[in-house]
């Protein structure tokens, strides 16, 4: 049976008790769900937490129905789409401080979406090295920047 990541994230919606519609876009390594509600403070969560625990949830039972089906990002009124860009910026700001000093820069713990976003970012930087360190009592990982030598 093929995966219907919209259907799927609709029905999930309905059981948690969002009132929302789903719009599904294609992206370059999956699909967009792009969630529109009058509820997307309580949906989206601190610093966007229930909004990722949506999308782990949503891509499980995606992967359950079809081991093949594409990752969905779930977004909450553009929510994702301008935190990204944020995240890119500090990542690019963060390259060029290692660019300038040559030292070592180390950003914030954060999640391995957002760590993907930042060595996604700077993979074709021929100046920069990303790699993910963890940090003592947490589960995140922070991201260290490096001169590639």
């Amino acid at each position: 049976m093929s995966a219907q990541p919209k259907a799927t994230l609709e029905k999930l919606l309905v059981l948690l008790g969002f009132p929302a519609t789903v719009e599904e876009h294609p992206m370059d390594d999956g699909r967009l769900l792009d969630v529109k509600t009058d509820d997307s403070g309580r949906l989206i969560g601190r610093q966007g937490q229930t909004l990722s625990d949506l999308q782990y949830i949503t891509n499980r039972l995606l992967f359950q129905q079809d081991s093949t089906a594409p990752k969905v990002m779930v977004d909450v009124g553009g929510y994702r789409a301008q935190a990204r860009e944020a995240l890119v910026q500090k990542a690019k700001e963060a390259a060029e401080k290692v660019r300038r000093w040559g030292e070592v820069v180390e950003l914030e713990p954060m999640s391995a979406f957002d760590r993907r976003i930042v060595h996604h970012a700077l993979r074709d930087d021929p100046d920069i090295e990303t790699h993910s360190v963890e940090v003592d009592g947490s589960d995140r990982k922070a991201m260290l920047l490096r001169p590639k030598h």
